[in-house]
């Protein structure tokens, strides 16, 4: 499938993306290629793509918003599609995906209440953790909240999970969370944010951390001797991209933290020091 393909052809299970940059004709041009080689793959295979399936995302500003065909039929455009249970469009807002993480989990926590008698910690923390917070924190890398409406509106959701728990009516949310040895999302998102990191800087996925971020070349011997380089941007949308918002925070955390030999030992030493990045 991919031989020949000019621009991005990015494939998981039976979703398939193609992605390319059009500045000018011929960008078009050569995503309208890559259609063809592909209906051309399609047809040799004797397999179908499901076109009514098929659509065009536009993003950016002042975007031309060209015409593509697959095989003899036009693709029609759409302003935002979901991309493996993520909302995307064609603003980047990440708003309507924090609704609709909230309302599933809602849901999930709206059946828990009232299904489950027993409001002990025992019960709850363990249920909240398996079956709620995962909706909150689903491919959180890409899409996390930037307002602080959508970070309050998913907050929210723990507030309720953590009102279920008798015994601890008298606390505040905040210490509640201590009582119970939680953080708050926004600090699990950090928390995600940097140990995704480790994994593309020294961890498993290091090839591909080469071409996600740029090591800043410095003599300084401050800081933790592995600085990341931040990127200037005209929007701040893109300053809000994982590849970017994480940057500020490594560069804060300690040698020794940076220097971890593996995953679980940076997890362990992260701990230690989060409270001074947040």
């Amino acid at each position: 499938m991919d031989s020949g393909i000019e621009c991005t052809l990015s494939k998981f299970a039976d979703n398939i993306k193609l992605c390319g940059v059009v500045n000018t004709l011929e960008g078009r041009d050569a995503i309208q290629r890559d259609l063809d080689r592909l209906e051309r793959w399609a047809h040799v295979t004797r397999m179908k793509f499901n076109k009514a399936k098929c659509k065009v995302l536009y993003v950016g500003r002042g975007n031309a918003k060209h015409n593509y065909r697959l095989g003899g039929e036009w693709i029609e455009s759409s302003p935002e599609e979901k991309d493996l249970g993520v909302l995307v469009d064609e603003k980047l807002n990440r708003s309507r995906q924090c609704a609709l993480a909230v309302q599933k989990a809602n849901r999930v926590l709206g059946c828990t209440k009232t299904s489950v008698t027993c409001r002990s910690r025992e019960v709850i923390l363990p249920l909240y953790c398996a079956l709620v917070r995962p909706h909150l924190e689903y491919c959180i890398q890409l899409w996390g909240p930037k307002h602080k409406k959508d970070m309050e509106l998913l907050e929210q959701v723990q507030r309720r999970a953590m009102k279920l728990i008798r015994g601890l009516e008298h606390l505040s949310y905040e210490d509640r969370l201590s009582e119970l040895g939680l953080f708050s999302l926004e600090e699990r998102r950090l928390w995600g944010d940097l140990r995704a990191a480790f994994q593309y800087l020294k961890g498993a996925y290091r090839k591909a951390g080469e071409g996600l971020f740029i090591r800043e070349c410095s003599d300084r011997t401050r800081g933790n001797g592995f600085k990341l380089k931040e990127g200037r941007f005209r929007l701040d949308v893109r300053k809000n991209f994982f590849t970017v918002r994480v940057v500020r925070h490594w560069k804060r955390l300690p040698r020794e933290v940076v220097d971890a030999p593996s995953l679980e030992v940076f997890k362990a030493r992260l701990d230690g020091a989060l409270g001074n990045v947040v």
